[in-house]
């Protein structure tokens, strides 16, 4: 599920508000104002964070055998001896635009995510395919999706508050390969990260998630690819975040549209649609670096610009 890409949703909604009652189609509600939404979701986080935690006794003791999975339990009541995760968690804050009411605009989103392992490796940028296992559960605990073995994802494919979760993570070492075909990874990087509806679905009905819910991930990164290239066009899906708000999937120079699905530049490997390859429009030397050539000297470099 978590897999689903985000164009897919996009798509979604175009098709539901093309709907109404004069043409005999469903009549759909619009999204409430994101801002509204969000002073209830962050209410809802804190009561949550508050009356909840994780094992991490297990975590700071770990036995021979402990898995080093995430537990999440409801703090019993009365106990104050028990940490809760309102003082384990970091937040940090991310901006999503969106219809506030008064028009669109960009509203501050904070996240909250908790390291129970430090991994052995480096950590993965939001725009790097990742090799992960996680688990997602609504704040009332009930799972919707995740995965006990590892699998790739390509976290632009994901929601912006799991792919922000992950790269707050360390990977793991080495991958060890038994005799009998079977696998492991030294060391990998574990915690959970708490994230708004806004990072997530909003108002799109998603499985077995409500709309406008909170979610709450646990998460596991194994290994991840460096600079990952999705299009194969010479620049990292990193640097293609071209307005630089952490999204990649509001970045399309050239507005193109093929078979219904929007071509970002993460995604396009002619970003600005001229009929030359972004990889024939810019330069890498013998050690990697890009540079950006502006051939006619306009400020817009080649691989952006339709006319150089």
């Amino acid at each position: 599920m978590i897999m689903n890409r985000i164009v897919a949703l996009l798509a979604l909604v175009v098709v539901l508000y093309s709907c109404n009652n004069d043409d005999g189609g469903a009549n759909v509600e619009p999204p409430l104002p994101l801002s509204e939404v969000l002073v209830d979701d962050e209410a809802k986080i804190q009561e949550y964070l508050k009356t909840h935690y994780y094992n991490y006794t297990e975590f700071e003791s770990p036995a021979e055998d402990f898995d080093y999975k995430i537990e999440l339990k409801v703090i019993p009541e009365g106990n104050t001896e028990i940490v809760p995760l309102s003082e384990q968690v970091t937040s940090e804050t991310v901006k999503v635009t969106g219809n506030t009411g008064d028009g669109d605009e960009d509203v501050s989103h904070t996240y909250y995510y908790l390291i129970a392992k430090e991994g052995a490796g480096g950590s993965p940028t939001y725009a790097d395919s990742t090799f992960v296992k996680y688990e997602g559960t609504l704040l009332n605990g009930d799972r919707f999706d995740g995965t006990d073995n590892y699998i790739w994802q390509y976290l632009p494919n994901t929601i912006r508050g799991y792919a922000q979760g992950f790269s707050q993570l360390q990977a793991g070492g080495e991958v060890v390969v038994e005799d009998n075909g079977t696998y492991s990874i030294t060391d990998p990087g574990v915690g959970m990260v708490v994230m708004p509806s806004g990072l997530g679905y909003f108002n799109n009905l998603q499985g077995g998630i409500p709309a406008y819910s909170p979610l709450v991930f646990t998460l596991e990164l194994g290994v991840f690819v460096k600079d990952t290239d999705y299009d194969n066009d010479g620049i990292p899906s990193i640097l293609e975040d071209v307005n630089e708000d952490g999204n990649l999937n509001n970045d399309n120079t050239d507005g193109d549209v093929s078979n219904n699905s929007f071509l970002y530049n993460h995604r396009d490997s002619d970003d600005d649609n001229d009929g030359i390859l972004t990889r024939d429009e810019i330069e890498i030397d013998e050690n990697g670096v890009i540079t950006y050539p502006d051939t006619d000297g306009d400020g817009v470099v080649d691989y952006l610009d339709s006319d150089s």
